[in-house]
């Protein structure tokens, strides 16, 4: 599952074309989030009867010395008579200057390592090289694009600006670090948290911050046509230090939505970036 992301995403990841500067706007806080995934719902077609599991999301870094996320996803998904854990571990650097991007991801299934991706994404003049270094060496060549924390920081820019709806592309580096994804963005009206918002008491001192409902969908860029649907969409809460919370991800045959359960802020130095 894509679930990185979320910054990405979501990390999620959390992204326009790569011109695209970052927004001075955006003041992203360091931070480490933990949410306790359940299962949504679940068609018969996937097979899916139960899901459980925690995802921890470590942001780190800043405009002068570029960001580190560190992301693990771990799951227990129940299929009638079998159980299955799997735990994605990843670890993601971004330079400064948004033009290069390193990612590492191990893939493991009831403890045993399952997969192993490592690579280094650089934009050039004609697009997007990708080296990968395992599980076996391979350079792509891919369309010209932007990187998670740009497209995190574009994603607050234009939810600042009034901007509802928009298109725009992405490379995390999940998957087989072979695909840039098409995303369109739709931003909600800024809103106060609710009384009794479940999360508030992970939020503490952020509880009373303001929020944008944001739902954003995934498509594969190389699909040209017509009305294909998404490969899967992230709906979540989204305050302007970057922390996203009440995550919903949806894949299609099944869903699973994710609460923020702690949350810890990291101090970062002012700096200026020479």
């Amino acid at each position: 599952m894509a679930a990185g992301r979320l910054v990405l995403g979501l990390l999620t990841g959390v992204a326009a074309a790569a011109a695209v500067p970052s927004v001075a706007s955006a003041s992203l806080i360091s931070h480490r989030a933990v949410y306790d995934l359940t299962l949504d719902k679940a068609t018969d077609r996937s097979g899916i009867t139960g899901l459980s599991g925690r995802m921890v999301y470590e942001f780190n870094g800043s405009p002068c010395e570029g960001y580190t996320v560190n992301f693990r996803f771990v799951t227990r998904i129940d299929t009638g008579d079998n159980s299955r854990l799997t735990d994605q571990q990843t670890t993601t650097f971004e330079d400064a200057d948004g033009k290069s991007f390193s990612f590492l991801t191990k893939s493991f299934s009831d403890q045993a390592l399952e997969r192993e991706l490592k690579g280094v994404a650089t934009k050039e003049p004609s697009g997007l090289k990708v080296e990968i270094d395992k599980p076996d060496r391979n350079t792509l060549e891919l369309p010209p694009t932007q990187f998670p924390t740009q497209h995190l920081e574009e994603l607050i820019g234009k939810a600042n600006s009034g901007e509802t709806f928009y298109e725009t592309n992405l490379f995390d580096g999940s998957e087989n670090g072979d695909q840039v994804m098409t995303t369109t963005v739709v931003v909600g009206k800024k809103a106060d948290a609710a009384d009794n918002d479940p999360e508030s008491p992970a939020l503490k001192g952020l509880a009373k911050d303001k929020y944008w409902p944001v739902d954003i969908a995934y498509f594969d860029a190389k699909d040209d046509g017509g009305e294909e649907l998404p490969e899967y969409r992230i709906a979540f809460k989204l305050h302007e230090n970057g922390i996203t919370r009440d995550l919903e991800m949806d894949y299609g045959d099944f869903s699973m939505t994710g609460r923020l359960v702690n949350l810890s802020l990291f101090d970062t130095p002012p700096q200026t970036c020479e």
